[in-house]
């Protein structure tokens, strides 16, 4: 029997489709750098409802192959390759995918879009497949793929530490206060490593700001704009003119505060009532800006649930 035949041909789809959502960073504290090159982090995740759309096509070769919608992430670099590519080397398995990504979530944003991505895939083939692959296992290989991917596992609203890939699930309790969103994604791409190479020490924060939010959250008590917290956004604003334009702009139209997206350059706002947000977003892309209406939601075992 070989390795693959976990399930037989006869018993799977050729066929699966599937939702890959994005992300915003409600808080991210920097703690300082790590021996390893990288950064302690401290940060709140919360999974929103903009989403990229994956198709997966058994074939008969042994070899796995994409294409997006955006030509140019169509190369076996990306992280959708990649992470299934780990599953076939792991397991030793010789069956074949076509993926095709539809790519809605922009690009090198803030928003985790190539990492939920590599999640989504490390799930479907999981599942589609039947393979003997625990939680732990798929977060063995995200973890090695990328630091935000251990998060999409999951997804939902959790607190993350370490690069990020040390994950606490929080209890859905978002506040009625902050269920919609406005992202506004600059005609920009931040480099995340570039950043990061930038910060100073007046950066670094001792994860307060998280602990913060992620008590306020799970008490039910008020989550003020002001607890939100990004040690990134001094830096991109300072670097990147169109950051600091954009969320003027956001503040013009309406908004009450703004917020950077992991390292950026997407932006964010949160509002209580339906009206105010459309209102917000109505103005920007009046002005041109790409911006995104959405909210957040949780996973459940039957599916995606909104707050």
């Amino acid at each position: 029997m070989r390795r693959d035949d976990h399930a037989s041909p006869e018993a799977i789809e050729k066929v699966r489709f599937t939702r890959s959502y994005a992300k915003i960073n409600l808080t991210l504290d920097v703690l300082g750098k790590r021996p390893d090159g990288y950064h302690e982090l401290a940060t709140i995740m919360q999974t929103i409802d903009l989403y990229d759309t994956l198709c997966f096509s058994i074939i008969d070769e042994d070899r796995v192959s994409m294409v997006c919608n955006r030509p140019e992430l169509s190369n076996e670099q990306n992280l959708v390759v990649r992470a299934a590519q780990a599953i076939r080397q792991k397991l030793n398995l010789t069956r074949g995918l076509s993926i095709e990504l539809n790519k809605r979530v922009p690009v090198a944003a803030g928003l985790g879009g190539g990492s939920s991505n590599a999640a989504a895939t490390l799930l479907v083939l999981q599942q589609w497949w039947q393979l003997p692959l625990s939680l732990h296992d798929l977060w063995e290989i995200a973890a090695s793929l990328g630091s935000d991917i251990p998060f999409f596992l999951t997804g939902g609203l959790a607190l993350c530490e370490g690069r990020g890939e040390k994950i606490t699930p929080l209890a859905p309790h978002w506040p009625t206060a902050m269920r919609w969103l406005v992202l506004l994604k600059p005609a920009i791409g931040v480099s995340t490593a570039t950043v990061f190479r930038q910060l100073t020490a007046s950066d670094y924060s001792n994860g307060s700001w998280s602990r913060a939010a992620e008590t306020a959250l799970q008490t039910r008590s008020t989550l003020r704009p002001t607890d939100l917290y990004n040690s990134l956004e001094r830096g991109v604003l300072a670097q990147y003119p169109e950051v600091a334009q954009a969320r003027a702009a956001m503040l013009q139209a309406g908004a009450s505060y703004v917020r950077l997206s992991g390292s950026g350059p997407t932006l964010f706002s949160t509002f209580a009532d339906l009206p105010a947000a459309a209102w917000v977003q109505h103005q920007l892309q009046q002005q041109g800006y790409e911006a995104y209406l959405t909210h957040p939601i949780t996973t459940t075992s039957d599916g995606i649930s909104y707050f």
